[in-house]
């Protein structure tokens, strides 16, 4: 998955992909405008935060399952330095300081930072994929949690802050974050 996920960037920041992205990014910040829209994405982007997790960690730690929480907590830690580390490694321009065809849509303060991977849905999905092990959550929660690292990943570029490649190579690093995190830190964390 992390492959994959380095693939897309050098196939959508500097490579062939890079138009068919600025497209894309296009359609989905502006196809589907409307109020309510806007404040729905504007408050599901805030679960991708890393502080979403620490506050998510301290709920699952105060309900009696410790080690669990900082294990989720600590992979969500992870991806979130690994994201900043790649930022700075492939320095794509954010949307909003690129020039792009058309006009963007920017609906929330712009953040620091380059533009790939979207840290946001892979910093989610890395914390609900490893609390989802740990807590052994039922199959179908776990699905619903991915839905939801989906629509984190979905509100980021309807938002204007990235582009569809980016929030897709942050879910398939936080997925691979999760799996190596699982294999070999929960293990000696949780018991």
């Amino acid at each position: 998955m992390a492959g994959g996920a380095l693939t897309l960037a050098l196939l959508t920041i500097r490579g062939r992909g890079r138009a068919a992205d600025d497209r894309l990014f296009g359609w989905a910040n502006s196809r589907f405008e409307h109020p309510r829209l806007d404040a729905v994405f504007r408050t599901l982007t805030e679960l991708g935060s890393l502080w979403a997790s620490v506050a998510a960690g301290t709920a699952v730690a105060a309900s009696g399952r410790r080690r669990e929480a900082v294990d989720a907590t600590s992979a969500a830690a992870g991806m979130w330095a690994v994201g900043q580390g790649l930022k700075r490694l492939f320095r794509r321009v954010r949307p909003y300081d690129a020039q792009l065809p058309r006009p963007l849509r920017l609906l929330i303060g712009k953040p620091l930072g380059a533009s790939w991977p979207s840290a946001h849905p892979a910093t989610f999905l890395t914390f609900v994929t490893v609390a989802g092990r740990d807590l052994d959550l039922p199959h179908g929660l776990r699905r619903a949690l991915v839905g939801v690292a989906g629509a984190v990943a979905a509100s980021r570029v309807y938002l204007g802050v990235h582009y569809p490649a980016d929030v897709v190579g942050g879910l398939l690093l936080g997925r691979a974050t999760a799996d190596v995190w699982s294999r070999t830190v929960s293990p000696r964390v949780v018991g």
